[in-house]
């Protein structure tokens, strides 16, 4: 699959490798721009405050599934229900909000747990199978919390996860599990 990831910050460059280590072609995107007319999804990994900068610097993005990684830590747009909602509203294509709720700094200890952790994901019924596939590819099991209006539930859990970490347990995995499952 081919990948151009927004964002080469601790989120966007460990998605990077972490899918290119899976085999994906990925293209990462800085600050200045790039073409994204190839890729069969667009991911979004930068600062919530530079959204609609990073979008406007890459050509080919219309119409794209796209994933949105983005956390509210430089604020969020008053005109939409959640940063996912912002980003569909630029690119128009099946949007997805996952990766923003697992700590980017534990990325290169995925693949040394017992179990896969989760990876908590809402989405656009089109933008579900391509999204589910790279929270596999990347090592985490996918938990669907439904369609993209549960976007806004998973950016403000971000304030009970960083509460949990700074209580003292730091950067943690977390694994959601039917009954039987663990």
């Amino acid at each position: 699959m081919k990948i151009t990831v927004l964002g080469r910050g601790s989120v966007g460059g460990g998605l990077t490798a972490l899918w290119q280590r899976a085999g994906h072609e990925v293209t990462a995107v800085g600050s200045d721009g790039g073409d994204a007319s190839d890729a069969d999804v667009v991911v979004v990994a930068v600062p919530s405050n530079a959204i609609v900068d990073a979008l406007g610097k890459v050509s080919g993005v219309q119409g794209k599934p796209t994933i949105d990684a983005t956390n509210a830590f430089g604020g969020r747009s008053e005109g939409f229900k959640s940063l996912a909602h912002q980003i569909k509203s630029i690119v128009g294509g099946p949007t997805a909000k996952a990766f923003n709720l697992n700590f980017a700094a534990l990325y290169d200890q995925i693949g040394q747990q017992r179990a896969a952790p989760s990876n908590l994901y809402a989405a656009d019924d089109a933008a579900r199978g391509v999204t589910e596939q790279l929270i596999r590819d990347a090592g985490y099991e996918p938990v669907s919390a439904g369609n993209l209006e549960a976007a806004p539930l998973l950016e403000n859990h971000l304030e009970l996860m960083f509460s949990i970490s700074e209580a003292g347990l730091g950067p943690f995995f977390y694994r959601i599990a039917g009954p039987g499952e663990l």
